[in-house]
């Protein structure tokens, strides 16, 4: 049989068993089950700290981190708190960046043990929901004074009724003008919050006038803040499900499956928390000053310059950013200024001691705040200001020292001396003295060769008598 015909009928054969879908024959099945889609990532929170005094270098790290929260879409950003409190300016900023976030700012004061005093209470209290760790407290919100003495209390720390939450501050005697208008102004500022958020604002201004704390536990009895929670899961579990108002409207919190992303400070905003310190700062100061003086004093030593002026610029701007007294400033520049004079106009210490005395006085008043973080270290201005004392002991010993020791140079210089007798002409004299020769005269005879002594100098005559 020909071999293409066999072949032609086996595909046939083939082709049939394949139609008639006999057993033990292949068969294609095509599925109908949808595909699986991708899972949804979980919602995540944006974790701020803030840690410590309160300054710029925060309230930049705050700022920036609430816009990164609302363009990477997160579903809110929670503050960790722990902190003294810091200046106004900047707790300002960043009670204005939380009212106007687009995304819920949940303001956790954390872990066991912390505190949200002072600036951290009007944060807490700006926060779209207040949270406290078990262990923590808050309050003491009285504006501290220049030279860190708190302003008279206008209210004193009331006892919550039963059933009735905290009374009405009742006003007490008050302080000067000045006290009253500072106090009052971060009263009604607390107050305006509180009443914002919902949360007992006779509290919060007694926490102003009267400089009262709350623990976690009676802060929530008292209706202060939202809710305890010892971690973040917690926190977590706690916010789900609640509504918060925001600028733009109420939202509702899904917070069962949160991821937590912690946000660190870029560069600049390190760069700024280093230079913004005040001791740092006060430090450069000292630098420029003293690297400017020594380039004046020595021309072309180009280092202390260069070094001294970019000293000088970033201290400038520290001090611009920070809230300074600048009659502390000028008394720190006046100080130094009074130091180094003392070098070149010798006044026994007159000078020196004025100058020392306005540069420590200058130094701890530099800056108006009483928060810890926020003050130069006592330390330092300790060790500037025994440099200086050493300074003007030394001044005044080697001036002192100098009086009583004899004069080498001058017309004085030369009285004693003895000189050489090298000839006579009439009624002079002519003397050898230091290598030159004089016009002398004597009361008594001299020969060639003699040696005399210097009794008397006018202008350029020596009167000289025999050894």
């Amino acid at each position: 049989m020909d071999i293409r015909k066999l072949a032609a009928r086996a595909c046939a054969a083939l082709a049939v068993v394949l139609a008639l879908g006999l057993p033990g024959a292949p068969r294609a099945e095509v599925s109908t089950d949808p595909l699986p889609m991708p899972l949804a990532a979980p919602p995540v929170a944006t974790v701020l700290e803030i840690r410590g005094a309160i300054g710029p270098a925060t309230a930049r790290y705050v700022v920036q981190g609430l816009k990164h929260a609302r363009q990477n879409h997160a579903q809110l950003a929670v503050l960790e708190l722990d902190t003294p409190g810091g200046l106004d300016s900047s707790m300002r900023e960043i009670v204005q960046a939380i009212l106007a976030s687009e995304v819920p700012v949940v303001g956790y004061v954390t872990p066991a043990g912390a505190r949200a005093a002072s600036a951290g209470t009007y944060i807490l209290y700006a926060s779209h929901v207040a949270a406290m760790a078990p262990a923590t407290n808050l309050g003491a919100a009285t504006p501290v004074a220049i030279g860190g003495e708190p302003p008279s209390p206008a209210v004193a720390a009331p006892a919550p009724a039963a059933g009735k939450g905290t009374p009405a501050a009742q006003p007490a005697p008050p302080g000067t003008a000045l006290e009253r208008k500072v106090v009052n102004d971060a009263a009604a500022y607390i107050t305006a919050l509180a009443e914002l958020r919902g949360r007992n604002a006779a509290w919060a201004e007694s926490a102003v006038r009267g400089g009262v704390s709350l623990s976690a536990t009676a802060a929530l009895r008292e209706h202060v803040i939202d809710l305890i929670a010892a971690d973040p899961t917690e926190l977590a579990a706690q916010l789900d499900g609640r509504e918060v108002q925001l600028a733009t409207g109420a939202v509702r919190l899904a917070t069962s499956q949160l991821r937590f992303a912690r946000e660190r400070p870029d560069w600049r905003t390190q760069l700024l928390a280093v230079i913004t310190n005040p001791t740092v700062a006060y430090g450069l100061l000292m630098i420029g000053i003293w690297g400017l003086l020594l380039e004046g004093y020595n021309p072309g030593a180009v280092l202390p310059g260069v070094a001294g002026s970019i000293c000088l610029l970033v201290a400038l701007f520290a001090f611009q950013i920070l809230s300074v007294n600048y009659a502390g400033l000028a008394l720190v520049v006046l100080g130094t200024g009074m130091i180094i004079a003392e070098f070149f106009y010798p006044t026994y210490g007159s000078l020196g001691v004025g100058g020392l005395v306005a540069f420590v006085v200058g130094s701890l008043i530099l800056f108006d705040s009483d928060v810890p973080g926020l003050r130069i270290g006592r330390l330092l201005i300790a060790a500037l200001a025994t440099v200086g004392a050493v300074v003007i002991a030394g001044i005044v010993y080697f001036a002192t020292r100098s009086l009583k020791a004899p004069v080498v140079t001058g017309a004085r210089g030369m009285l004693g001396e003895h000189a050489e007798v090298v000839g006579r002409e009439g009624s002079d004299y002519r003397v050898r003295y230091g290598g030159e020769l004089w016009q002398a005269r004597s009361s008594a005879p001299l020969t060639p060769g003699q040696r005399a002594r210097i009794v008397r100098v006018e202008g350029l005559t020596l009167w000289v008598e025999p050894r």
